[in-house]
């Protein structure tokens, strides 16, 4: 019932679409915040001893792409000390 009030106001169809996607998905400032907190976040990231590697694959959907190299040298360095060779 909220969108609905939301959008009974609006006068066309692109204007019903505009106020839903910012709605969901916010404003494209809100979306670039988010999108630099998530990649603060994998800067800082250490694995935890629990922790697998599909855990921590959430910045995709933020449209921020890595590449392998990029990301393999992050999951090396995040490796606790039982990984390190003998």
């Amino acid at each position: 019932m909220d969108e609905f009030f939301r959008i009974s106001q609006c006068n066309s169809a692109k204007e019903m679409w505009e106020v839903l996607e910012v709605t969901h998905e916010g404003t494209e400032d809100v979306k670039r915040s988010r999108k630099h907190s998530l990649i603060q976040e994998y800067e800082l990231f250490r694995m935890q001893p629990d922790e697998r590697i599909a855990d921590v694959n959430h910045l995709t959907g933020s449209g921020k792409e890595f590449d392998r190299e990029e990301l393999n040298i992050k999951v090396l360095k995040c490796l606790d000390r039982s990984w390190q060779p003998r």
